[in-house]
């Protein structure tokens, strides 16, 4: 009996001997693949990243050349308005004594074309 013992014994330890090598095997199969995902959601999270960045530099490339749209609208508005203003400051006043003096122009024309029409009526 002495012989299944020491059988049963061998047994036991080849198999305690093969469940902690496997329960190594499994332990560092778990290691690698914690290794593993850690590194591949490093690499996402790295590439949304570069993502999210360059969709922000974007964003801030669009706003910038809005507002620099903005700006030279506003500034050719402003050149427009002082181009007036200076054209209309330069266009001299008419005074009382021009408007007089224009009116009597017409006045006086509108009694030539009346005398040219009555010459023409006595004509025919």
């Amino acid at each position: 009996m002495d012989g299944t013992r020491e059988k049963t014994a061998e047994s036991a330890d080849c198999k305690a001997g093969e469940s902690a090598k496997t329960f190594w095997e499994l332990s560092r199969k778990i290691l690698l693949a914690s290794v593993g995902a850690a590194a591949v959601a490093e690499e996402e999270i790295t590439s949304f990243m570069g993502r999210m960045i360059e969709r922000g530099e974007m964003a801030e490339n669009d706003a910038r050349r809005l507002m620099r749209e903005v700006l030279e609208r506003r500034e050719k508005i402003l050149r427009e308005r002082r181009e007036a203003a200076e054209r209309k400051d330069q266009t001299p006043a008419v005074s009382p004594a021009d408007l007089a003096d224009l009116q009597a122009k017409v006045a006086e024309l509108t009694r030539q074309i009346e005398a040219l029409k009555a010459a023409q009526g006595k004509g025919e």
